[in-house]
């Protein structure tokens, strides 16, 4: 295939790709609607480590009893699960086509601009849902939350940030390219997942502390535990901090090759490392007596506020040695 044949190819997939995501989303929202009980708490009590999750600490016997003699879901609410996830794990193939085909038509990494980047930067989220969900099957329950932000990124990176495929400019002609981008594509991810269960758990926890239990048949009461979203919340930012920290020193080597200094408090890298601070903050706030809970989730949820910050703010509107990150 020719070079414009990819391109078109790429764009195409991108298109399918929206569309499995909103079919999934649907395919979600019929699972989280029928099911008759909460986010199959059951499930999330078996699956202990094996998955992110585990059971709310200081469960009594009988409050573990009650979790488990909830009835399971019918077969047609399981068929709309195993849907939504099969749709799901469609899109993230034609998904990563997106990319692989954008990238045999340049010849480069796929991830020059604003556009890839974004577009990596949501693949990655899918398929940590997708393992998450895959190990922990209760958190299937949380595949609408997930998919829903996913297609309206997919639609805003679409009409927003596209660009036509090309040579990549000469500031990012450079094997860091594969390290430092790579690694803040997967650690801004990771961290987006992580985002929205802090979202969940702030919504679930206030519902819980206004008496709701995991009886409750609306929408919130079908979520996991506040406890659940917590530890899922807690244990992907583990995971996306040490990322972050290296694509942020990543960065910091490259800026020393290309600029002949490691740190110049350019727009992009104070706030790459604002969002570090924050991370580190949110995971110490975690561990901490006094800003456990709410406290530290809101600290999260204001970094991924800076994630999404310094990816729209600082590229399209400031100005500084990374100004390149929007075009081709």
């Amino acid at each position: 295939m020719t070079a414009d044949q990819l391109s078109g190819l790429s764009d195409t997939l991108f298109s399918t790709s929206v569309g499995l995501y909103s079919l999934a989303v649907v395919a979600f929202c019929a699972q989280l609607a029928f099911s008759r009980r909460p986010a199959g708490e059951r499930e999330l009590v078996a699956a202990g480590d094996a998955g992110l999750p585990e059971a709310p600490a200081g469960a009594t016997a009988a409050g573990a009893t009650a979790v488990g003699a909830l009835p399971g879901d019918p077969p047609s609410v399981r068929r709309w699960g195993r849907v939504a996830m099969l749709l799901a794990s469609l899109g993230a193939l034609t998904h990563a086509g997106v990319l692989v085909t954008r990238g045999m038509a340049t010849d480069r990494l796929p991830w020059g601009n604003m556009y890839e980047f974004a577009t990596a930067v949501v693949l990655v989220a899918v398929v940590a849902f997708l393992v998450m969900a895959l190990r922990s099957p209760g958190l299937r329950h949380l595949g609408m939350f997930v998919l829903a932000p996913v297609v309206v990124s997919m639609v805003a990176i679409g009409l927003f940030l596209y660009v036509e495929g090309g040579p990549l400019v000469a500031a990012l002609r450079s094997s860091w390219l594969a390290v430092h981008v790579s690694t803040a594509i997967l650690g801004f991810g990771v961290f987006f997942v992580s985002g929205i269960a802090s979202v969940l758990y702030l919504v679930r926890s206030r519902h819980e502390a206004r008496g709701g239990d995991l009886g409750s048949s609306g929408l919130v009461g079908r979520l996991p535990s506040a406890a659940t979203l917590d530890r899922v919340a807690h244990r992907t930012a583990v995971f996306g901090f040490p990322i972050w920290t290296f694509a942020v020193i990543a960065g910091a080597i490259w800026a020393e090759s290309a600029w002949g200094r490691f740190w110049g408090w350019d727009p992009k890298e104070t706030w790459a490392f604002i969002a570090w601070v924050v991370y580190a903050a949110y995971l110490h706030a975690r561990t901490t007596a006094g800003w456990r809970g709410r406290p530290a989730a809101w600290v999260n949820v204001v970094g991924l506020g800076v994630m999404v910050f310094n990816l729209l703010y600082v590229n399209m509107v400031s100005t500084g040695l990374h100004s390149y990150g929007g075009v081709n």
